[in-house]
């Protein structure tokens, strides 16, 4: 059994700080602290144009988690569009991570099909593995499936998030063996189905502004999912996870709350049919405005 989490150094690694106290204080059995899974993501900080300066991070991520290594690490995003030589700098020490043992796997965030397959050739001359590895399913518990020296693409990935960009990459993904993890698959709530403008109820704080303008886009698809959900005596946010799941990705809802994670849960143990995956599908292909990328995302 493995429990996976994934997270960022940003915020001055508070989310490491904690995910390692909560490691060590685990009250159950060491069989199970033991096989707890991290990763994390690199910032490309502009300082940081050596690729010592990576080695430097990740050391950096794994004294606050208080560990000796990390199950995979990530550049977070590339600086290809703007600093393509700090780029080389960032790729060369994420491979010096690995072959000094401080992480077991390697990913990228945000990366196009384009530099996707620049970082893919030159991680591979590195000695950096890039082969496919099914994993026993219960490894996918709620964060990532993780496979040993396998690559990882993580990326905005949802039914609004679902254009010829993210399914050429994915196919891309495909054909070089690489996981994509799937950040947003909920897209900030869209398709949680807890939000309707007619009824008043919007997120709080700079959400509601984006919320009240892609709503009534995406009441059609909301009401797919929606009778979907019904039908399977699911909750909308299950139906749009498992989705993600049926398209080969791994994703990574957040939460705020112990309920939330219990309703993430709640989508895995069972699999949308093809005729779902299909209906799904089409009624996302008919928006036309779908949720604004990452400005780091690349080409």
């Amino acid at each position: 059994m493995g429990t996976c989490s994934s997270l960022a150094e940003l915020q001055a690694g508070k989310s490491e700080l904690l995910l390692g106290q909560f490691i060590r204080e685990y009250p159950g059995s060491q069989r199970v602290r033991e096989g707890v899974h991290v990763a994390t993501k690199f910032a490309a900080y502009p300082w940081r144009v050596l690729p010592g300066n990576v080695v430097a991070a990740c050391r950096g991520s794994l004294r606050r988690l208080g560990a000796e290594q990390l199950s995979v690490g990530q550049l977070h995003w590339s600086t290809a569009n703007y600093q393509p030589l700090q780029e080389l700098a960032l790729q060369a020490g994420l491979a010096d991570c690995y072959d000094q043992g401080l992480v077991r796997a390697v990913g990228v965030s945000n990366y196009g099909p384009q530099q996707l397959e620049k970082i893919h050739a030159a991680l591979a001359k590195r000695g950096c593995r890039w082969r496919r590895r099914r994993c026993p399913a219960h490894w996918c518990r709620y964060r990532f499936r993780l496979a040993s020296a396998t690559d990882k693409l993580r990326i905005q990935f949802s039914l609004l998030s679902w254009g010829t960009a993210q399914q050429d990459l994915k196919s891309l993904c495909d054909d070089l063996g690489i996981t994509v993890i799937a950040y947003s698959p909920l897209a900030l709530g869209l398709l949680s189905g807890k939000y309707s403008l007619e009824e008043g109820r919007l997120p709080a704080g700079p959400r509601a502004a984006l919320f009240r303008q892609l709503l009534p886009e995406v009441a059609p698809l909301a009401g797919v999912v929606q009778a979907v959900a019904e039908e399977r005596g699911k909750t909308p946010s299950q139906v749009a996870i498992n989705w993600c799941m049926a398209k080969g990705t791994v994703p990574i809802p957040g939460a705020k709350d112990l309920a939330q994670a219990q309703e993430n849960l709640g989508a895995l143990g069972w699999r949308l049919g093809a005729g779902e995956v299909a209906e799904l599908d089409a009624a996302a292909s008919r928006i036309k405005k779908g949720m604004v990328q990452n400005i780091f995302q690349t080409k």
